[in-house]
């Protein structure tokens, strides 16, 4: 019996893109349901009733929640192809950490810069920004990938941030390019990959996105 997928989340997500990622690097068939955050469906609230978030994982009517979790799941259990994890235990350990620190990281750091209506927030929400993929950037050093010459899972947590980048550019006023220059030639390469490409928003109707809520929330 083939297995029932589906994945509940929006499209602007990049927690949602990850699901997405994985599941393309598997070759995996999937449903895909749009969610509407200010009035989230019966099935979201019952596949998901701790959170209430996005995205939800459902494989054969059994819910998966958090993004990296949900990615490590598709791992595990479709490892016949594009392993995403290593199989030493110590590079699996790093691994996991890095794609941890860009889950407490990043996000909330990308709302000062976007949501906030202090120019000394927003300012500090850059420079904490521009730490943060700077040392990104260390860790992945000369390497194709995070993975080393394979695209793996911290690839995977950091890439469909990339989509937000021109947003973060465009209200922080600085280049992340310039910053980080060889953090941005590894998101080109992450976006040859069809698995990324497909998945991944469009980043100016991310912008527009971004500017239609700073509207409805009074701050443009």
């Amino acid at each position: 019996m083939a297995d029932e997928i589906v994945l509940l989340s929006t499209w602007p997500s990049m927690f949602g893109m990850r699901v997405r990622v994985a599941l393309a690097e598997k070759g995996l068939k999937y449903e895909y349901r749009e969610e509407d955050l200010r009035n989230k469906s019966p099935l979201l609230l019952m596949m998901n009733p701790v959170h209430k978030k996005i995205p939800v994982l459902i494989h054969n009517g059994k819910p998966i929640s958090e993004s990296m979790i949900i990615v490590e799941y598709i791992d595990e259990v479709w490892n016949h192809k594009s392993p995403l994890l290593p199989t030493d235990p110590y590079q699996r350990a790093q691994a996991r950490f890095w794609a941890d620190y860009v889950d407490k990281k990043l996000y909330d750091i990308g709302k000062k810069i976007i949501w906030s209506t202090k120019g000394e927030e927003q300012e500090t929400g850059k420079k904490e920004l521009i730490e943060c993929l700077k040392l990104l950037e260390g860790e992945l050093g000369d390497n194709p990938y995070f993975g080393g010459e394979n695209f793996g899972f911290v690839d995977v947590s950091l890439v469909t941030f990339s989509c937000w980048f021109h947003t973060y550019e465009s209200y922080g006023n600085f280049s992340i390019e310039t910053e980080c220059p060889k953090l941005v030639a590894w998101t080109k390469r992450c976006l040859e990959k069809e698995s990324v490409s497909s998945s991944l928003a469009d980043p100016h109707k991310i912008h527009d996105f971004a500017s239609g809520v700073r509207k409805r929330l009074g701050i443009e």
